[in-house]
C-alpha cells in the first residue's frame, strides 16, 4: 500500500522537476547568444562633439541594428581622453581631435593598426578653425595680422591638453606660410599671439564657456562650436579667415569584448543618415554626397590647407609639441605657463 501511494507522488514530482528542467534548458537557450539588447557602447570623445553624439545614437537605436543598444559617453580634452583610454578607461568607440592621440591607442593594442584604412581614412567629420568673434565685431578683427594688435585679447586652450589647441597653434603658423613669410617669421608670430592669449583653458569647449562669459575679443575654435553657439542664441558670429587649416577627427573602435557592436555602430557613422546629423551640427560632413547638399553652409576655401602643409601631425607634435623642447612649449615657459614637461 505504502509502495503504490510512493509511486503516486513521485511520478508527479518527477514530470515536475523534468518540465522544470526543459523550462530552464530553454531559458538559458534564448539567452545564449548575444544580441544587441545586453550592449552598451561607451564612447569616448574629445570635448567638441558633446551635443552631436547623443543625436547620433538616439538616430541609431531607432535602425534595426541599433536596436535596444544603450550608451555611455565621455566628453573631455583629446589628449587626456585618449591617455585615460590607455590607463584603462572603458571604451568601445573613441573619437579625437588629432590622429595622434589615436596612435597612442595602436601603440597600447587597444586600437588595430588598420583603424585608418576605410575609404575615409578613418576621418569621420571635418571642420576649420575660425574666428569667433563680439556681436558688431567692435575690435574690427578680419585677418589673423589683427589678432596680434595692441589691445586684442585671444582665446583659445592649452596645446599641452586640448587637440583642438593644436589646430589653432598649427593654423595660425600655416597662415603666416600662406602669406609668404618663412618659418622663422611664423614663429615669431606664434609668439606674439601667444603674448594675447588671456586663457588657456582644458579643452576647446572649456575655451568656448570662457569666451561666452565675457573674457576675450576673439575665440580661436572649430567651425562646428561656433555654429552651435549661434543656433543656441549666444551673442556671437564668427569669420573664416582668408588662409586656415583644415580639421580632421579620427575614429576607430576599441579591441573590447563589444567591439562587434562598436564596429556596426562606427559603419553606421558614415552613412548619409548619421552624416546628415553631422552637417545639422555645424561639421563638415566626409560623405561627399552629403556635403555638396550642404555646400551653401560649408563653402570652400581658397587658401584652405591640411595638416601636412605643416609638416604632418607626427613632425608638428616633435618640432612644435613636445613638453620640453618644442617650439610652442619654449613660447609657454617663456610666458611661466606650465607645459607638463
Amino acid at each position: 500500500m505504502r509502495k503504490g501511494w510512493s509511486e503516486i507522488v513521485r511520478r508527479p514530482v518527477l514530470v515536475l522537476l523534468a518540465l522544470t528542467a526543459v523550462a530552464v534548458t530553454a531559458a538559458v537557450a534564448t539567452a545564449a547568444p548575444r544580441r544587441s539588447t545586453d550592449t552598451t557602447l561607451s564612447t569616448v570623445s574629445y570635448s567638441i562633439p558633446t551635443l552631436v553624439f547623443p543625436k547620433l545614437q538616439a538616430a541609431y537605436q531607432a535602425t534595426s541594428a541599433g536596436a535596444g543598444v544603450k550608451f555611455q559617453n565621455s566628453f573631455a580634452a583629446s589628449e587626456v581622453q585618449s591617455k585615460a583610454v590607455a590607463a584603462g578607461l572603458p571604451a568601445d568607440v573613441v573619437n579625437f581631435s588629432i590622429a595622434t592621440d589615436m596612435d597612442r591607442l595602436v601603440d597600447a593594442k587597444l586600437v588595430d593598426k588598420n583603424w585608418a584604412s576605410n575609404k575615409y581614412n578613418g576621418i569621420v567629420s571635418k571642420s576649420v578653425v575660425v574666428f569667433v568673434l563680439r556681436n558688431g565685431n567692435p575690435k574690427h578683427i578680419k585677418t589673423w595680422d589683427d589678432l596680434v594688435k595692441p589691445g586684442v585679447d585671444v582665446v583659445f586652450p592649452n596645446p599641452f591638453s586640448s587637440g583642438g589647441a593644436r589646430w589653432d597653434v598649427m593654423a595660425a603658423y600655416g597662415s603666416q606660410l600662406r602669406e609668404g613669410k618663412t618659418p622663422k617669421q611664423a614663429v615669431a608670430y606664434l609668439t606674439q599671439l601667444f603674448k594675447h592669449n588671456v586663457s588657456q583653458d582644458t579643452s576647446g569647449r572649456n575655451a568656448l564657456n570662457t569666451f561666452l562669459s565675457g573674457r576675450g575679443d576673439v575665440l580661436l575654435t572649430y567651425e562646428s562650436d561656433a555654429k552651435n553657439a549661434q543656433a543656441q542664441g549666444k551673442p556671437v558670429f564668427y569669420s573664416i579667415p582668408k588662409a586656415t587649416l583644415q580639421i580632421e577627427t579620427p575614429l576607430a573602435a576599441v579591441n573590447t569584448g563589444n567591439k562587434a557592436e562598436a564596429t556596426k555602430f562606427l559603419n553606421w557613422l558614415y552613412t548619409p543618415a548619421a552624416q546628415t546629423i553631422w552637417a545639422d551640427t555645424g561639421f563638415r560632413p566626409v560623405e561627399l554626397n552629403v556635403l555638396r547638399k550642404y555646400k551653401k553652409q560649408f563653402p570652400p576655401r581658397p587658401q584652405l590647407f591640411k595638416i601636412g602643409y605643416v609638416g604632418g601631425w607626427n613632425k608638428v607634435n616633435t618640432q612644435f609639441f613636445d613638453p620640453t623642447k618644442g617650439i610652442v612649449a619654449k613660447i609657454e615657459q617663456s610666458l611661466g605657463v606650465s607645459t607638463g614637461g
